[in-house]
Formats: structure tokens, C-alpha cells, sequence
């Protein structure tokens, strides 16, 4: 894996660490770490900015589906500012998965997230 991936996989890291991040404070670390202070975050359900908003939409998914965690499908791809990866939400419990999708996240100079388009290929009915 050349240098230039390993920012990319150190990003997509930080972004699931923010995922699954447990409590607030835990919460609101993770995605200071992960997200530029402008990032947004948009997907179907969901077109948030800042901070805040990043750690309450994360918090709503978290209550939404108690005992769940994201976890990365298969390699992360990147070049110049962009990175692409797939993911899944898991079950603690039992391993199934209802949820997966595709995002796409732009970083900033200090590859933090600038932006995250997330893409959803399989929901709960």
C-alpha cells in the first residue's frame, strides 16, 4: 500500500470510528477528528453540516438501530481528494446486515472530511 493510500484508509478509519462511537462525549470527538469543521454529510434520509449536526444525525442512527455497528466491505479507493468504499450495518447479535451502502468522501489539506455522499443499496422494508 503506497503513503498516498494510507490517508485514505486513516480517513475512512475515522469515519467509522465516529459510526460506532460510544456516549456523546466519545461521539463528538470522533467526528471533530474525522470531519473539517464545515463538513456535511448527505445521503437519501439526510443533508446535514458542522459538527453538531454530523454527531445528532449518527446519534439518531445509533438509537435507531441499538446493538449495530458499520463495518467496512472490501478495499477503500482513492485518488487526489477522493475516497470511495462500501460498508454495511451489522448486527452484534446475530451478523445479519439490513443496511449497506456506498459512499463517496472529498477530503481537505489535512484529510479530513470535507464532504461524504453516502449511497444506499439495501434498506429494511
Amino acid at each position: 500500500m503506497s503513503a498516498s493510500n494510507d490517508r485514505y484508509e486513516t480517513a475512512v478509519a475515522r469515519y467509522f470510528e465516529a459510526w460506532n462511537a460510544g456516549g456523546q462525549d466519545a461521539l463528538a470527538k470522533a467526528v471533530a477528528a474525522a470531519w473539517a469543521a464545515d463538513g456535511s454529510y448527505t445521503d437519501p434520509l439526510a443533508d446535514v453540516r458542522g459538527h453538531e449536526q454530523i454527531a445528532a444525525l449518527i446519534a439518531a442512527a445509533q438509537e435507531q438501530f441499538p446493538g449495530f455497528a458499520f463495518r467496512r466491505l472490501g478495499a477503500v479507493d482513492g485518488h487526489h481528494d477522493v475516497v470511495r468504499f462500501s460498508w454495511e450495518l451489522v448486527s452484534e447479535a446475530d451478523g445479519s446486515a439490513p443496511v449497506a451502502g456506498f459512499d463517496v468522501i472529498t477530503l481537505d489539506g489535512e484529510d479530513r472530511i470535507r464532504s461524504v455522499y453516502g449511497f444506499l443499496d439495501r434498506v429494511p422494508a
